[in-house]
């Protein structure tokens, strides 16, 4: 799984020396995506149960941070509802495409300008996170979940870099960054541990 943990859209203006950076572009536009087993769609109350486990389970959060009380993640659930975590566009449920069951939560938003690793000047790149449950660990479902997302982005916008970071002791995300075709650039440190920056050209996840 790759970092949850800051991954938002950034509205930095145009300068006056030059164009806007790249975080003021946009991202995918996309309410709903299906494959054959899975449905990326905004999240219902349904969903909660799904939602808390991904927060609180020790697993799922070991290269996260590690996990959320659960009192603080049902608070925040209290008081902002379910649907607000897929407000921002580019942020997706991950759903059993038969059942509806939440799998996990997949995000493709601009990695803000003042977070370490970037292979542009500007920064502001697409940035590919997710998270899945662990019965879904093994499954290839990740792997089909990123790969429809990044060819709906491929299909909208024009090709340009689009980044996976992740802790480099979280070898399963790295894996998984290889098999859809990303190349590691570089490592930094963050949040106290080695991250690994990869990368990959927008245009190649077209069909």
């Amino acid at each position: 799984m790759t970092s949850l943990n800051a991954s938002t859209t950034p509205t930095t203006p145009t300068t006056p020396n030059g164009p806007a950076p790249m975080a003021a572009s946009l991202t995918l536009s996309a309410t709903e995506i299906t494959t054959p087993r899975l449905r990326l769609r905004k999240a219902h109350d349904a969903d909660r149960a799904g939602l808390i486990e991904l927060q609180t389970d020790p697993e799922v959060r070991l290269h996260l941070g590690g996990p959320r009380p659960r009192s603080a993640v049902e608070r925040y659930f209290d008081a902002m509802g379910v649907a607000h975590v897929t407000d921002k566009p580019g942020t997706f449920v991950v759903a059993d495409r038969t059942t509806d069951d939440l799998v996990g939560v997949l995000l493709i938003h601009r990695r803000p300008v003042d977070l370490p690793g970037h292979v542009t000047e500007q920064g502001g790149e697409l940035e590919l996170t997710y998270v899945l449950r662990r019965a879904a660990w093994g499954t290839g479902l990740a792997f089909e979940a990123a790969t429809a997302a990044l060819r709906a982005v491929a299909c909208e916008l024009p090709s340009q870099p689009v980044l996976i970071v992740t802790q480099t002791a979280n070898t399963r995300s790295l894996d998984l960054a290889t098999r859809l075709g990303f190349r590691r650039v570089s490592t930094f440190v963050a949040y106290e541990a080695e991250q690994t920056l990869a990368v990959a050209d927008l245009h190649a996840f077209l069909a």
